[in-house]
């Protein structure tokens, strides 16, 4: 894995995270369990790390 890869990889990663964190921010303020939104947060930046590693998008 070259540099570049790697940084792609991160930069997914950290994307996914910031979209989702945000979505699921505003679901805490509307009363959903923040462990949930969490573990939502986590999941979707793995799901989308994952889908950028096998060139899906």
């Amino acid at each position: 894995m070259n540099n570049n890869q790697e940084k792609d990889f991160i930069n997914a990663g950290l994307t996914a995270a910031i979209g989702a964190g945000i979505i699921t921010s505003f679901a805490v303020s509307q009363g959903q369990n923040p462990l949930v939104a969490t573990g939502i947060t986590v999941f979707s930046a793995l799901l989308a790390v994952i889908i950028h590693q096998a060139d899906v998008i």
